[in-house]
């Protein structure tokens, strides 16, 4: 039986499906899968179980650099774009290098994680980056979109670590929990679960079952 309960995919966009009856469900479409096992971790070489997973693409990349060329050489497998390390229960199961893993893991009603990485907004202020509420808008205020303070003067006469400030936002790994499985379609590796995921169309994603599912 194999244990992975978690596969590879692409973000292709938002859309919307009926419920029967009639409600309208925001959803977002997934490219997931096929996928292929490159490699297989287990207790007894690396001191835990996992399986990292290689989405197939077609075409394929055009070239490799030799650490990984070498890679897919030993596991036998075609080189791929996107690879990701997925933990399996502790057994395994019978998962073994190039088992295929395709989008009917999942069920309709099942409850995932998806990550992905944010879209990049480049260098932004502190009311966009950390949605500050900003200043009185009035005339005179002379405080509308000022930080405000930023520390103390005597002690300990320096701006803490971590302060709330203007910098670079988005382009980071982010995690949408709780999700729910809409719908499954086996015959086009896709897969529409409700609400929105992180990252821009054409985003790669890794969606995995919910560690803390609720209904």
């Amino acid at each position: 039986m194999n244990m992975v309960k978690a596969i590879l995919g692409k973000k292709l966009g938002m859309t919307q499906v009926f419920a029967e009856n009639g409600d309208m469900i925001p959803v977002t479409v997934l490219k997931a899968g096929p996928c292929v096992v490159v490699q297989r971790k287990t207790q007894q070489s690396d001191g835990y179980d996992a399986a990292q997973l290689g989405l197939v693409e077609v075409p394929p990349p055009k070239r490799v650099n030799k650490p990984l060329e070498g890679h897919f050489k030993k596991a036998n497998a075609n080189p791929v774009r996107f690879l990701r390390e997925v933990r399996l229960a502790q057994d395994g199961g019978d998962v073994k290098v190039g088992d295929k893993v395709l989008v009917d893991v999942f069920a309709v009603n099942d409850r995932v994680d998806v990550i992905g990485v944010s879209k990049g907004r480049g260098f932004a202020g502190f009311h966009k980056r950390h949605h500050f509420g900003g200043g009185g808008g009035a005339h005179g205020s002379m405080f509308h979109r000022a930080p405000g303070s930023i520390g103390a003067s005597a002690f300990p006469s320096r701006v803490m670590k971590g302060m709330r400030a203007a910098g670079h936002m988005g382009n980071a790994r982010v995690t949408t929990r709780n999700l729910r499985v809409v719908q499954v379609l086996a015959d086009d590796h896709t897969l529409l679960v409700e609400g929105s995921v992180p990252g821009p169309q054409g985003g790669y994603v890794l969606v995995h079952q919910a560690k803390a599912p609720h209904k």
